[in-house]
């Protein structure tokens, strides 16, 4: 297994991708779907066009799964 160094507001943004896509699927609040969407898109943008993946170029699908998985496991 390939380790990756992510920067740490790489990591910060999946995990907030995360947490927002949990409140939205659990539909609690309907009031909110527009304001988490709207958080979903920025954060995707964030860290799909993050500086880090031009360090990655050949591995860049493996890293992008990694950082999921870090981000997922995170506290």
């Amino acid at each position: 297994m390939t380790h990756y160094d992510f920067p740490d507001d790489l990591v910060q943004a999946q995990s907030a991708w995360y947490a927002a896509y949990r409140q939205l699927s659990a539909g609690e609040n309907p009031t909110q779907t527009t304001v988490l969407r709207r958080q979903l898109q920025r954060l995707s943008v964030q860290i799909a066009s993050h500086p880090y993946w031009d360090r990655v170029p050949g591995r860049a699908p493996a890293a992008r799964m990694a950082l999921k998985e870090r981000a997922w496991s995170r506290p």
